[in-house]
């Protein structure tokens, strides 16, 4: 099912749950700009509240992922309305970060700039073998943006994170994927199969447990080892109380396949 209330973006959902959001400005590799800003958080706003949304997949049209933020306007323009821009670009990122559910990256081609940052931000990232990376900020005489000094080093490690941040290099999926900057490369032909497949089994789990799990791991850098103990306690005090645990509990004697409800 597809919603057509956007200009730059494509929403589509299955009858899994599985919500697929595709950046749409293939002529500029699906560059962000500012109607795209406010498509994309307001999509990923709305997705916090959806009992219905289970996996989130974000991609892009034409080949490409997305080439960064759209530079496209004339210089005074961007002078003139730089800090609103970061602020809509903050907002992005943090909207990114606060949807519940699993999110998977699905990238065909580029990711450069604030469109790695988007790639990064998602749980899961799978690449095409044509799939080509960069941080590519200071070869556009800019600071890092929309998360990645945050993302970068806890992917790769502080001392490959400044390396690919100071250079700007493109680096090939391969590369990509040798230093853990992403989970998967496949074929290109193969992609699509792959992100359906992940998408499925991640659709078919049990949607607390999952929002829980990621919750921890996106702050066990933060958290004191003690302090995490407690949180994992509550959380899975939580679990426990939920028809899916029993579920779970259920079919494990029944010696059959659980069906979550997310409740």
């Amino acid at each position: 099912m597809a919603d057509d209330a956007h200009e730059t973006i494509e929403v589509t959902r299955d009858d899994a749950g599985v919500v697929t959001v595709t950046m749409n400005r293939p002529r500029v590799k699906n560059a962000l700009s500012d109607r795209m800003f406010i498509e994309l958080e307001s999509t990923f706003g709305s997705l916090r509240d959806d009992a219905d949304a289970r996996v989130l997949v974000l991609t892009g049209a034409g080949g490409d992922f997305c080439s960064g933020a759209d530079l496209g306007a004339p210089p005074e323009i961007r002078d003139a309305n730089g800090l609103a821009r970061m602020r809509r670009l903050h907002r992005l990122a943090r909207a990114l970060h606060d949807v519940p559910q699993p999110k998977i990256a699905r990238i065909p081609g580029i990711a450069a700039g604030a469109g790695l940052s988007l790639a990064l931000g998602c749980d899961l990232t799978i690449a095409s073998d044509a799939a080509r990376f960069s941080a590519i900020f200071s070869r556009r005489g800019l600071s890092t943006d929309m998360g990645a000094a945050w993302l970068l080093p806890r992917l790769v490690g502080l001392h490959r994170a400044k390396q690919l941040a100071l250079f700007g290099e493109v680096i090939d999926a391969a590369e990509a994927e040798r230093i853990g900057l992403v989970n998967r490369v496949v074929p290109a032909a193969e992609l699509d199969a792959t992100v359906d497949d992940w998408a499925s089994r991640l659709a078919a789990g049990p949607p607390v447990a999952l929002t829980q799990i990621i919750d921890l791991l996106d702050r066990a850098f933060e958290t004191p080892f003690d302090a995490l103990l407690a949180d994992e306690g509550s959380a899975q005090a939580l679990c426990f109380t939920t028809d899916d645990t029993r579920e779970a509990m259920t079919a494990f004697f029944e010696k059959r396949d659980p069906t979550y409800q997310g409740r």
